[in-house]
């Protein structure tokens, strides 16, 4: 099971979001940088041909990968709106996947304050 740390403690504002979540995760190039794309990126990170994830981050059949967030509690104080929205994509990433007849394939693992 992939286990990704996303250290949100350097997240400062909807770019920093969108370069981390790049960076840690392997999006391509092209990533639009927008929540929607976050969920693109993500519905299919069970699809190592897609490229959408990096390989080490695709998840194998069976399995979900977790985003590890650290310091999440200051996260939430400081970046609310990103924060909210995180957790919100997150959610429609598997309800997408289930409502397309597919398992669930993300979690999130909330660490610190």
């Amino acid at each position: 099971m992939p286990v990704v740390a996303i250290p949100v403690s350097v997240i400062e504002d909807w770019e920093t979001f969108h370069s981390i979540f790049q960076r840690e995760l392997g999006f391509p190039t092209f990533y639009g940088r927008n929540m929607n794309a976050w969920i693109d990126c993500l519905i299919s990170a069970d699809d190592p041909d897609d490229g959408m994830v990096a390989p080490g981050v695709a998840v194998i059949d069976g399995d979900v990968l977790t985003l590890e967030l650290d310091d999440v509690g200051t996260f939430m104080a400081r970046c609310p709106e990103q924060n909210a929205a995180l957790v919100e994509c997150a959610a429609s990433v598997n309800w997408s996947r289930i409502h397309n007849g597919q398992r669930p394939i993300l979690a999130l693992s909330f660490h610190g304050d």
